[in-house]
């Protein structure tokens, strides 16, 4: 049994607005995105069981949504999908449509959404980096993610320290460049 009650006779009222203007920004179809709340819903229905109270009721609908979202852009396999799939939604411009709620943080829903998103983010990552050049990626990997020094990587790949740095320099334009069209 849960920790935290939640109620889902009160789910269409408290939620259902605010989960589909969320997915009609990400999907741009009043058909898919009502399928994908009504998706969303049943499948926390299902699994409301397993509600640790450890994010609010709606952090945990959205993050059941976003999943629905990936799995419909799966599913249709497009390159746009791949670039609509973005957890990360937060525009800091003054566009009319940003929801006041996005932008404040609520200290209750910000374990759960990073969490999701630091997931979501380092897929992304890794799927980039298999894009990269072999020599590139494993520069990166071993400068970046594993932390090896300089001379370390200069010495076991027999190349010069400022060719190193051509290299992650390359392999860092190259991720933020395919990091920007996939993720974001």
């Amino acid at each position: 049994m849960s920790r935290h009650h939640i109620d889902p006779n009160n789910w269409i009222s408290q939620y259902s607005d605010y989960l589909f203007n969320y997915t009609i920004t990400r999907v741009s179809d009043r058909i898919i995105a009502q399928d994908l709340v009504s998706e969303t819903f049943l499948a926390g229905l299902k699994s409301m069981v397993n509600f640790k109270g450890d994010a609010s009721e709606r952090t945990w609908l959205v993050s059941i949504l976003k999943r629905k979202i990936i799995d419909h852009y799966r599913k249709i396999n497009s390159k746009k999908g791949r670039a609509e799939v973005r957890m990360g939604y937060s525009n800091y411009s003054d566009a009319e449509g940003d929801w006041l709620e996005e932008k404040i943080a609520d200290p209750f829903d910000k374990t759960a959404e990073d969490k999701l998103e630091n997931s979501e983010l380092g897929d992304a990552i890794y799927d980039c980096l298999d894009k990269l050049p072999q020599k590139q990626a494993e520069v990166f990997k071993m400068k970046t993610i594993l932390g090896y020094d300089t001379q370390t990587i200069c010495n076991e790949l027999d190349i010069t320290a400022s060719n190193l740095w051509v290299i992650i320099h390359r392999a860092r334009a190259a991720l933020a460049d395919c990091i920007g069209k996939n993720w974001f």
